[in-house]
């Protein structure tokens, strides 16, 4: 047995022990989602920090405790607080709650978080569902050996984000009246944000959105022969031709607007998923 496998293994077991809950579904809090963490009916919250191997939450807006519970029917594990390799963590290190979400049975993984919007057609406040997406963080979390256990060496990305999903959520979207932009998102490692010219760069190979997580756990959850829904909640606009100082507090404001209607169709599609 691999390093890698006895330490999920040991975390599993930890987290077991506070809970008998069977996890179908496992969903990451990023931004625009920590308001769907109410809505799930907790039967145990799990500090990171109580939990063998797992790494701290030093953002400040993610509350770093795994919960388990039931929502729309599912029983379901959350993870409120994303790692993100600017933090200075290892991609392995980032990705390994989603090994151990899978490790408690989730058959399915659905992301989210805020970006920038590179497409002209997206305006901040927009919410968008990902369809594909490219990794321009410099790395990859399955970099190493592998465990055949864990996943094949070499899995296809043909489609990292089902095809299947990313429907429900339009069809989701649609029925609640819920404007939802669909495109690829762009994945660099920050914490700067990006020049003028890589946004025309990034534009110009066909991303609609950029942001500094997401593709990491995506990776893994594919490694892992999981279904992935992810989505994108555009809190700024990146046009190269009429770039302004980023505003945090702006941002943030917008990410709260964004959350609800976010949530809603998390929720519903939740309800919906045959997993």
């Amino acid at each position: 047995m691999t390093e890698l496998r006895k330490q999920i293994g040991s975390a599993a077991k930890s987290v077991r022990k506070h809970s008998k809950i069977q996890p179908s579904i496992g969903i990451i809090l990023g931004t625009g989602l920590n308001g769907l963490a109410a809505q799930i009916d907790s039967d145990a919250r799990v500090s990171y920090e109580d939990i063998p191997h797992f790494p701290k939450a030093t953002v400040h807006t993610h509350a770093g405790e795994l919960i388990l519970g039931r929502l729309g029917g599912k029983d379901v594990i959350a993870l409120s607080g994303r790692l993100h390799a600017y933090e200075g963590y290892t991609l392995q290190q980032v990705t390994f709650p989603v090994r151990v979400a899978k490790a408690l049975g989730i058959r399915a993984l659905i992301v989210s978080n805020a970006a920038g919007g590179l497409n002209p057609q997206f305006a901040a406040g927009d919410l968008m569902v990902i369809t594909d997406h490219i990794n321009f963080m410099g790395d990859n979390p399955l970099i190493g050996p592998n465990d055949d256990e864990l996943g094949p060496r070499f899995p296809d990305m043909s489609e990292p984000y089902s095809r299947e999903m990313v429907a429900l959520a339009e069809s989701v979207a649609m029925k609640k009246g819920i404007k939802l932009q669909r495109g690829v998102y762009l994945a660099c490692p920050g914490p700067s944000l990006e020049t003028r010219a890589e946004y025309r760069f990034m534009r110009f190979l066909g991303a609609d959105a950029v942001g500094m997580s997401t593709v990491p756990e995506v990776i893994v959850a594919v490694h892992s022969g999981l279904k992935v829904l992810g989505f994108s909640a555009i809190t700024d606009e990146c046009s190269p031709d009429a770039l302004k100082p980023v505003n945090i507090e702006k941002i943030i404001a917008i990410a709260n607007r964004i959350e609800p209607r976010l949530t809603e169709i998390v929720a519903a599609c939740v309800e919906r998923m045959k997993i």
